[in-house]
């Protein structure tokens, strides 16, 4: 079990300073040094920083789509309420102290250009947010690109919360949200 011990404080050490710092800002010596793990035990474990990236990011991805769905099913919600409950977690999420943006969008910005694998990582987890966004506006008779449209609604407010340090954006995506909520509704209701 210690191998999984480290393994576990490596990528919790990588993920917080990735978050803080940025990736290309932080070394393996720094994540050895917030892990406490040896550098050997390190790298038998992500042999690359490249690795430990990707492997941060794919537990990003676990985590991030898990906490959603969680908050989103925590209490009794109408359909619509559900897919606004979207933007009710971004905004608890906004408002967190360690709050520095999306880490997928940041590590796209920052590696994007040189690292084939952070941007399949990185379309593959906003796919998965889109595709449970069009599960949420499907359970409300929404039209399917519905979900495309609060996905930029979503991220527009995760890149404003974090370059303004404003967690309210995440409140004005809701209002936008609403928006074209209310005219699906319509729609629905004058072709029926």
């Amino acid at each position: 079990m210690p191998d999984e011990t480290d393994a576990r404080q490596v990528l919790a050490a990588a993920d917080r300073l990735f978050n803080d710092r940025g990736v290309q800002a932080v070394g393996m010596d720094s994540i050895r040094d917030a892990a406490n793990v040896p550098l050997k035990r390190l790298y038998r474990h992500y042999p690359s920083k490249a690795d430990l990236v990707c492997a941060v990011l794919e537990q990003r991805d676990r985590d991030v789509r898990s906490a959603i769905a969680e908050y989103v099913d925590a209490r009794d919600r109408t359909p619509r309420e559900r897919v606004l409950a979207v933007f009710d977690f971004l905004l608890e999420w906004f408002s967190e102290p360690g709050f520095r943006g999306c880490l997928f969008i940041n590590t796209v910005g920052e590696l994007g250009g040189t690292s084939d694998d952070v941007g399949r990582i990185a379309r593959r987890h906003k796919r998965a947010v889109r595709d449970y966004l069009a599960d949420l506006a499907a359970e409300c008779s929404y039209p399917a690109d519905l979900a495309d449209q609060l996905m930029i609604l979503a991220n527009g407010a995760m890149v404003t919360a974090a370059v303004n340090e404003e967690p309210q954006a995440a409140h004005q995506a809701r209002a936008a949200a609403e928006v074209l909520l209310s005219a699906a509704e319509s729609r629905n209701a004058s072709s029926a």
